[in-house]
């Protein structure tokens, strides 16, 4: 991971200042010319990211049962494996799941018989002949339509959906329940795990997020705000209540405090593309647990531990609430994860090293090399360091994607989309 050097090359604002929210930005890749690549420096293979097409996904709401106003902000957005030229994607808000189908038009039809020029339909007495319409080549045109509306599936807010490996199954899940639905029926779904005591009073945990695993579709993961992550076999039972697995870390009672629980919250949790690892995301620490290993995690890295000593400030600001998320890179050798000041973490899984970034607008220009930053909690301080009493916790990254096979990567830093492209070449970099 020392050897990559992360360049910008797009910077978008994604969910606009005075935008009501709810909108669905989709970024394309362009590919250059090899002029213009070698005219630039690069390896010849790498392109720009542009706005593709952008749609109002949710509308704002109302839930007349209870008196509460649904908001269209968006909470999950996945996309389904690609089965033909069109994409297909989930998106969610706070109670109803979307399915998008997103579609090229590059050709229309002309030569209608029942219509003319201008679309209006003729008088079928005037018709004395047939014709054969004919695609005419025209300018590309992205069309997006709702497919399916998943709706009335949960009484509590959403916050994690994932599509199983077969393709036609999904799960959702909110604070107390997962379910699993059809792509294709929209009226009903399967409870597939229910947490919620018969009196709410009992209530010690929520449910924070959930995945499907990678190859096998009756397998899947959840974790709580315990800590704790809890592997179900859809294969045993229909009703996952009873876990096949429970990987949780013994907690230090020397250590605990009154912000022990919360900051032990799994506010993310990914399966690595291997099926093997898991990685999950607390408050301070990632942690990558093996499956076959459930006494403890395997690996630990700190990535804001300067911020222990201020959680009670924290605390305060409501910032201890904050759920960030954490991805693997495609060989599983390199896990990613966001922090404060619009900084963001690497961490090297064989060295254990980490690197700080920052996604900044004003110092981040196109095609200019990320350079590392490093907080100042003691010792000698080196020009550029940042005081952690000079942090600003309004800047937080907590959403971002790793490119599925390449090393791209996507920050969502406020309001503000950067994607970052390895500059090394592919032949001789090393993580």
């Amino acid at each position: 991971m020392s050897s990559l050097q992360w360049n910008l090359t797009r910077q978008g604002t994604c969910w606009p200042r005075g935008d009501k929210g709810g909108r669905v930005v989709i970024f394309q890749r362009e590919t250059e010319s090899k002029g213009e690549s070698e005219e630039v420096g690069d390896t010849g293979d790498s392109g720009e990211y542009n706005v593709y097409s952008t749609f109002q996904s949710h509308e704002p709401d109302f839930d007349y049962l209870k008196s509460l106003e649904i908001e269209e902000k968006i909470n999950k957005i996945r996309w389904l494996p690609q089965q033909n030229a069109a994409h297909f994607l989930l998106s969610t808000n706070d109670k109803t799941i979307k399915l998008w189908k997103v579609s090229e038009r590059d050709k229309r039809p002309e030569g209608y018989n029942l219509k003319d020029e201008e679309g209006r339909l003729k008088d079928i007495s005037t018709i004395t002949s047939l014709q054969v319409p004919v695609l005419k080549p025209t300018d590309l045109m992205v069309e997006v339509r709702p497919r399916r509306v998943f709706a009335n599936g949960h009484t509590y807010h959403v916050n994690s959906i994932s599509v199983n490996s077969d393709g036609e199954t999904y799960l959702s899940a909110d604070d107390l329940r997962i379910n699993m639905w059809h792509l294709g029926i929209t009226d009903r779904s399967f409870n597939i795990v229910d947490i919620k005591p018969a009196n709410m009073e009992d209530l010690t945990e929520v449910i924070t997020a959930a995945e499907f695993h990678p190859h096998h579709c009756h397998l899947f993961v959840y974790s709580s705000s315990k800590g704790t992550l809890r592997l179900c076999d859809m294969r045993a039972s229909a009703l996952c209540d009873k876990h096949t697995k429970l990987f949780e870390e013994p907690e230090d009672p020397g250590s605990r405090s009154f912000f022990s629980e919360i900051i032990s919250s799994v506010s993310d949790v990914k399966f690595s593309h291997s099926g093997r690892y898991l990685l999950t995301r607390d408050y301070l620490t990632a942690k990558v647990w093996d499956l076959n290993m459930d006494k403890g995690p395997v690996e630990t890295y700190q990535v804001h531990e300067y911020l222990r000593s201020k959680l009670c400030s924290l605390y305060e600001n409501d910032c201890i609430f904050d759920k960030f998320e954490c991805v693997w890179n495609s060989s599983d050798s390199v896990i990613m994860t966001g922090a404060y000041n619009s900084f963001f973490r690497m961490f090297d899984r064989e060295t254990g090293r980490g690197v700080t970034l920052e996604a900044w607008r004003e110092s981040s220009k196109p095609r200019a090399v990320l350079r590392t930053r490093r907080v100042y909690t003691g010792g000698k301080r080196r020009r550029g360091d940042v005081g952690v009493d000079s942090l600003d916790f309004t800047k937080k990254i907590l959403h971002m994607a790793w490119h599925p096979s390449e090393n791209i990567i996507a920050i969502a830093a406020t309001n503000n989309l950067y994607i970052f492209q390895d500059r090394v070449n592919p032949e001789t970099q090393t993580q």
